[in-house]
């Protein structure tokens, strides 16, 4: 299926892949190590969304000011996410699951909340069709761990048809998700 949907994207892929080339240079495409199954390291692919630009002391500037109109608008119409479908046809995430987070949240993790690297990360999840980026850190774990407890082929056709309608309603977007996905974790207080 990823193949599929790869050769049938493919001139979107290409069109943006042009677009990202012509407004911010290479590389085109940003690559970032994530923790897969079993917290297994992969590299994840997006299109790229924000400028390398940096101030006169060589410090990346913030996210808000490298990111760039077309960006905001590839984040909102989900379209920086068509190059995961690499990253599903090589076997390191599934259409669906929990989304992959940064690799240094690993370690602030609690055993519950590790255990969403019981299955492969997703292109889309539970979380992300219910709320995205809307959600708070422990309502985003609570969900994905009811998919990891709950998982059937039947969910996994149930949520890739809600991703569909949220990505055409561009519905659970935070006003700041133009900007940046969500907050910093810095793992439970508890």
């Amino acid at each position: 299926m990823a193949a599929f949907l790869l050769l049938m994207f493919s001139p979107i892929l290409l069109v943006v892949a042009i677009l990202v080339r012509i407004r911010m240079g290479s590389p085109i495409v940003f690559t970032q190590t994530r923790p897969g199954k079993n917290s297994r390291i992969f590299t994840v692919y997006k299109f790229r969304t924000m400028t390398g630009d940096c101030d006169a002391a060589g410090n990346l500037l913030s996210d808000e000011e490298r990111l760039i109109p077309l960006g905001k608008f590839f984040r909102k119409a989900s379209l920086d996410e068509l190059p995961q479908l690499w990253n599903v046809l090589i076997g390191d995430m599934s259409f669906i699951g929990p989304r992959p987070l940064l690799v240094k949240y690993l370690e602030l993790y609690s055993p519950e909340q590790a255990r969403r690297h019981d299955v492969k990360p997703g292109i889309s999840g539970w979380a992300q069709v219910n709320g995205r980026n809307t959600l708070s850190w422990d309502e985003k774990f609570r969900l994905d761990l009811w998919y990891v407890d709950n998982w059937s082929l039947w969910l996994d056709l149930k949520i890739l048809l809600l991703t569909v309608k949220k990505v055409f309603k561009q519905e659970g977007i935070s006003q700041s998700a133009d900007v940046v996905a969500m907050p910093e974790f810095f793992g439970n207080k508890e």
